[in-house]
């Protein structure tokens, strides 16, 4: 395989390309000559370093613990980062105050009172991100004529209030004002005087209808935002002026100053799914499952020749109305704890994450998939970095790998009087796994219409080659692809990537013939504030694309799908083929009700050039040499496997 070269600008300076995972941190490198070089380092290691991605890059560069970066050196980083994310499943951001319309205190406790779990006795609601409530006397209708007049001195005294008590962040949503903003503007001005130091309005975070969704995405935001600007300014200062870039959710980089909470939350997947999409299209293939497996959780995405984005998910109980990758996760990762409640194995949800790590770490942790892996012989220590120990240059710990599975097996033999070799447990938990992983794809793939045996799975994540072959046989899929960059894919495609600015308008209006130029006029004007944002970061004007898309839904229902913008006919023939394509079945009976408009503005991404070669006409080169042969527990038998380095493959 050739040394993959992109045709960007070689100018003589470093740029890095960084995914900040749960458990692992990952660095692709563009050396000055154009070459590039990968890191791998535990994303927690307070004892060795303070942030992974500032130490990656020192080590790259070679640079003592602890030295000043030579910024001069240094064209660009961009970074992928879970700081946001594990925020807001730890429930760790910045304390909130919540200000809406009076009347209104409890909407986003109530929310859609959705039962996921439609028989249990006892519903858990999510905890709230907001720790209080202010109501603002004053109203304005559906048609922005205000009913009541604002509140101005009753806001400004629950402002103060909830700011003398210690809270700095302020998350404002009033009654429809995603479109009539003037009451929201005003609130934000005086949270401002008052000293808040993270002011969000509902309008400016997620201008749609919806107020649930509207307010917890704002919320969000407010809530996110402190943790994420501390973090991306701690990168900066050690940075100097280098140009930094983050990844958003929707797949695209955007400077650091304009990194917003609601943008981080599939901040580092995204980058898997554009590396995913952008190697694997390279190499002739435009049927895609994306199948990214880190250490905390599993990654699915699919792709038939467009990315795929969702504009409202749930993350981690909290409602959030933003474009995101659809990107399906399930909590199977290397890294996913083994149980053995007496009568059953399971796999997860919980993790062991970087920190102790899995059993074989060498710091104490539980038995994983990774150790099922080291068992089973599939994970050689002599053939994986040495990074582990006190010291961070020791082996993977196989012999309390063993001594924890015959442990295992003695407590499983005393509980149900089976007696199972250590391999077949292993190999038991494997299969738990590999299920759970594989149910995750048909959920984005074969629940929704599509033919996964025509698609080829793209296999990338730290421990996704372990368990490629597995996932693809239970599906029936016949390829898969494993790119030199598998297990830094992620980060690879953060230097991929394009810049991105995302703009969305509300209109919930019938489509027909009279509504054709306000759509155009909007999307329009859409389009000119996302080519100043991304003009604004460099990128020229010829080299902007703008990807303009309508949000349709039937009258009644409230499931809208995005299609393309084009003329009347071309749009009500698009939704008519996504709905069939989706549901089974179209409605002529029903109005077509375009519930928004939204623009992607995209440009000054790096073109690759994957110089992947197809064959040899020297047959004697295809015959590569083993390295190594070791015994790994196959399909209920232990034959000597051959062990392949790399680098040493040829195609063929």
């Amino acid at each position: 395989m050739a040394e993959t070269v992109l045709a960007s600008e070689v100018d003589g300076r470093w740029q890095f390309w960084v995914d900040r995972g749960g458990t692992f941190t990952d660095i692709v490198a563009r050396r000055p000559d154009g070459s590039h070089t990968t890191h791998k380092l535990l994303s927690e290691n307070p004892e060795h370093y303070a942030d992974a991605a500032l130490q990656g890059i020192r080590d790259l560069m070679r640079l003592p613990p602890g030295a000043a970066i030579p910024t001069e050196r240094i064209a660009s980083v961009k970074m992928g980062t879970t700081v946001g994310t594990n925020a807001l499943l730890e429930r760790k951001g910045e304390r909130t105050l919540l200000v809406t319309t009076r009347g209104f205190r409890d909407a986003l406790r109530i929310g859609y009172q959705n039962r996921p779990k439609l028989f249990a006795l006892n519903i858990e609601l999510p905890e709230l991100l907001y720790e209080q409530v202010i109501e603002v006397g004053g109203r304005v209708d559906a048609h922005g004529n205000e009913v009541a007049p604002l509140d101005v001195e009753g806001a400004r005294r629950g402002l103060r209030a909830a700011f003398d008590d210690g809270i700095r962040g302020c998350a404002i949503v009033f009654i429809h004002g995603y479109r009539h903003t003037a009451h929201e503007r005003r609130i934000a001005e005086l949270a401002r005087e008052t000293g808040f130091t993270q002011v969000s309005t509902s309008h400016e975070t997620s201008p749609l209808m919806k107020l649930v969704s509207r307010g917890d995405t704002t919320v969000v935001d407010a809530y996110l935002s402190p943790i994420l600007r501390r973090y991306v300014d701690q990168v900066a200062a050690e940075l100097g002026g280098t140009r930094l870039m983050f990844m958003q959710s929707s797949g695209g980089l955007t400077d650091a100053r304009l990194f917003q909470g609601r943008d981080c939350i599939l901040s580092g997947p995204a980058g898997g799914v554009v590396g995913a999409v952008r190697t694997t299209s390279a190499a002739g293939f435009d049927r895609i499952i994306g199948f990214d497996m880190g250490g905390t959780s599993t990654d699915v995405s699919h792709y038939a020749g467009a990315f795929e984005r969702a504009f409202e998910t749930e993350v981690a109980g909290v409602r959030m109305r933003a474009p995101m990758m659809d990107i399906h996760t399930v909590a199977a990762g290397g890294g996913s704890i083994l149980h053995f409640d007496g009568s059953r194995f399971r796999v997860g949800p919980d993790s062991a994450g970087a920190n102790p790590g899995p059993a074989c770490y060498r710091r104490g942790g539980p038995l994983t998939v990774t150790d099922c892996n080291v068992m089973l012989g599939k994970l050689n220590p002599d053939f994986f970095p040495k990074v582990f120990g006190p010291n961070g240059d020791e082996a993977l710990d196989a012999a309390v790998v063993a001594e924890r599975f015959a442990a295992l097996a003695d407590a499983v033999a005393e509980a149900t009087g089976e007696t199972k070799s250590v391999e077949e447990i292993a190999d038991g938990f494997l299969k738990i796994a590999v299920q759970n992983m594989a149910n995750a794809i048909k959920k984005i793939s074969i629940e929704r219409g599509y033919d996964v045996t025509e698609y080829v799975l793209t296999c990338f994540g730290g421990a996704g080659g372990q368990h490629a072959c597995l996932v693809a046989d239970s599906l029936g899929m016949t390829q898969v692809l494993i790119h030199p960059y598998a297990g830094v894919l992620s980060a690879y495609g953060m230097g991929l990537a394009d810049i991105t600015a995302m703009r969305e308008r509300a209109v919930e209006a019938r489509l027909e013939d009279g509504l054709m130029a306000e759509l155009s006029a909007t999307l329009d004007t859409l389009a000119a504030d996302g080519r100043a944002e991304v003009e604004g970061q460099g990128v020229g004007a010829g080299d902007i694309d703008v990807l303009r898309r309508v949000h349709l839904r039937y009258e009644g229902s409230d499931t809208a799908l995005v299609v393309p913008h084009g003329t009347l006919a071309e749009i009500r023939a698009a939704f008519d083929a996504a709905h069939r394509q989706q549901f089974g079945f179209t409605d002529d009976s029903k109005a077509h009700i375009v519930e928004a408009v939204s623009v992607e503005v995209v440009g000054g991404g790096e073109s690759i050039d994957d110089a992947l070669e197809t064959g040899r006409d020297d047959a004697a080169d295809a015959e590569a040499a083993p390295i190594a042969q070791v015994a790994a527990y196959l399909a209920g038998e232990t034959p000597q496997a051959p062990v392949f380095a790399r680098d040493r493959l040829v195609p063929g």
